[in-house]
């Protein structure tokens, strides 16, 4: 008689990395990213990892690594602890009857133990949900230095390199003039040879917007992100009715009930899914099906996350039919630390989803270790190898 394996512990730490650059954003300017990286230790020998991972801490939302840590810790380990991990969707229903939103939490564990199953049972995370349509996801790259020479510079070596064809410019920090103005030269730089899109992160009024989309037609870019405020359905709608080109929805989206609304109300053109602000991977999918649903088109997002949690939306992204927008899962390339044995691909203007058991991708101990912020900076052991079979 087999025995069902049990949750045995549940490890979780804080990161402190690097950026290339500074990150400006309308809300704040980054140096630097925490991920809180969950481990979750099985009684069958395997181990599934997870991340969460915010913008500037608390200055995008509700959330911020050290409260993901917290809420883990205090409240979800000791539910967790002696279940059987095979059921991943009846213990994350049981969680979230006891832990309210907390998503990016939810999300951080829910990775870990697909991860997990993926390994246990030989199957990729893209397996689980369904087999992968691509194998490679487009993946755009964010200009945010704030700087129009040094925004252009970077394109023509993303575009060199072949690398990135896809730009997001973050705006919303300068008059919209000022944005403007700093969009057309970009778009003019790389004409044809790249898409240029904007995100605002709900600086604008509903008035700005409305001038400000106009003068972005003009100038040749290709969608408007989150103009204004994420409450402002209506406005939203206002502004997605008259545009010429395509209003993505990203605030505004914390799971299946705001998107169920942002569609009824014809508030968005396009969805900006991501799998921590939508509480998960299954969350993320029911997203993914209201926006076929409304014949909405998706976009997949990113909250600026290490190696772990991009691989995981890629893995959820790689399993849609129609994914019009390519991603944005440019997260590991923001910082200077490979935290990975093997590093992802990222070639050919597009991401490679990893094919190995889970996620399918392994932490380099060592690594992680000198940048743990607990100060566990000694070197490590390899882990002992993961059961991949049943």
């Amino acid at each position: 008689m087999t025995t069902s394996p049990k949750i045995e512990h549940i490890e979780t730490f804080l990161v402190d990395l690097p950026t290339i650059r500074p990150h400006k954003l309308s809300m704040t300017v980054m140096s630097g990213q925490t991920l809180m990286i969950v481990r979750i230790r099985c009684s069958d020998g395997v181990v599934g990892i997870g991340e969460g991972t915010t913008i500037g801490g608390l200055n995008y939302g509700a959330e911020s690594p050290e409260s993901m840590k917290l809420t883990i810790d205090t409240y979800i380990t000791p539910f967790l602890l002696r279940k059987d991990p095979r059921n991943v969707g009846p213990l994350m229903a049981a969680i979230a009857k006891s832990v309210r939103d907390n998503h990016f939490a939810k999300c951080a564990i829910e990775t870990a133990l697909l991860d997990a199953q993926g390994k246990r049972i030989g199957l990729s995370v893209a397996d689980l949900f369904g087999g992968r349509f691509v194998d490679r996801l487009p993946c755009a790259w964010t200009l945010a230095s704030g700087d129009t020479a040094k925004d252009i510079a970077e394109a023509e070596e993303m575009l060199g390199r072949r690398r990135h064809n896809i730009f997001k410019l973050k705006i919303g920090r300068s008059a919209v003039k000022t944005d403007v103005a700093h969009v057309a030269a970009i778009k003019k730089a790389v004409a044809d040879r790249a898409s240029v899109r904007v995100d605002v992160n709900q600086a604008w009024s509903e008035a700005a917007a409305a001038g400000a989309i106009r003068a972005l037609e003009d100038v040749g870019c290709d969608l408007v992100e989150q103009p204004i405020s994420a409450a402002n359905i209506g406005g939203m709608a206002r502004l997605s009715a008259r545009a010429r080109i395509p209003i993505m929805a990203d605030e505004a989206l914390h799971g299946p009930e705001t998107a169920f609304a942002y569609a009824s109300n014809a508030a968005a053109d396009v969805f900006a899914l991501k799998i921590a602000q939508s509480g998960g991977l299954y969350a993320a999918a029911r997203v993914a099906a209201i926006a076929d649903a409304a014949d909405i088109g998706l976009y997949g997002g990113t909250m600026l996350e290490g190696a772990v949690a991009s691989v995981a939306s890629a893995h959820l992204f790689a399993t849609f039919p129609k994914l019009e927008w390519g991603t944005e899962l440019f997260g590991p390339l923001l910082l200077t630390e490979e935290i990975l044995t093997e590093p992802l691909d990222y070639s050919d203007f597009s991401l490679k989803v990893p094919t190995g058991p889970g996620l399918g991708i392994a932490l380099d101990e060592n690594r992680i270790a000198k940048f743990r912020r607990d100060g566990v900076n000694r070197k490590v052991h390899p882990m002992p190898a993961l059961k991949t079979g049943s």
